[in-house]
């Protein structure tokens, strides 16, 4: 089932999301919508507080990229849960960025290039591994998604202040889309 993507500046983005456990209510079901709802939207990754949850979960699938002058990102395929990035190192470097929740909108984002990050998959089964490149930036981006980071977090206040009237338009719905989406600017039933 499609899920609606949220919209800067929803409160959802702005939350730490919480662990989940194997129990949680209907996990298989859930990531299944949001593989599905990822793929709807060409995104190479979702984070769960994008779909309006609040809980420490991502998927990624950058097998696009590999076909873009990223070899390594042929056949990346993960989900992520509970993840936590314990270190970041290497190089810091600027590499454009898009996000489903700021549609239409990319920007120069700074990141590490190295990271090491502990997670749950599907089946959490516990893994500890480092990335690097695309797929550390990737998964930075996500991660970053279910701490409360949003892309605008990540760019320079007079950048931030030039985008003033974009991030409004997306926060009011007034950008082309192609999927569902939740608009916190919209005022109920005016669209």
């Amino acid at each position: 089932m499609l899920l609606p993507i949220v919209a800067y500046p929803h409160a959802v983005l702005k939350k730490v999301a919480e662990e989940i456990t194997p129990d949680y209510p209907g996990v298989e079901t859930f990531l299944a919508d949001m593989w599905e709802t990822m793929y709807h939207a060409d995104g190479v990754g979702l984070a769960a507080p994008q779909v309006n949850r609040s809980v420490r979960l991502f998927v990624i699938d950058a097998t696009a990229l590999s076909q873009h002058h990223h070899p390594e990102a042929a056949g990346f395929k993960k989900t992520f849960i509970n993840a936590e990035i314990y270190m970041e190192e290497g190089e810091e470097d600027i590499h454009n960025e898009g996000c489903l929740s700021f549609p239409g909108l990319h920007e120069d984002i700074l990141r590490k290039s190295v990271i090491h990050i502990r997670y749950l998959d599907e089946q959490f089964q516990e893994h500890d591994e480092r990335y690097e490149g695309i797929l550390a930036r990737i998964i930075q981006h996500e991660y970053d998604h279910i701490e409360g980071v949003t892309m605008a977090d990540r760019i320079s206040p007079l950048k931030k202040m030039l985008l003033k009237r974009r991030l409004k338009e997306i926060a009011e719905g007034n950008v082309e889309v192609h999927y569902k989406m939740i608009f916190p600017g919209i005022k109920r039933g005016k669209r």
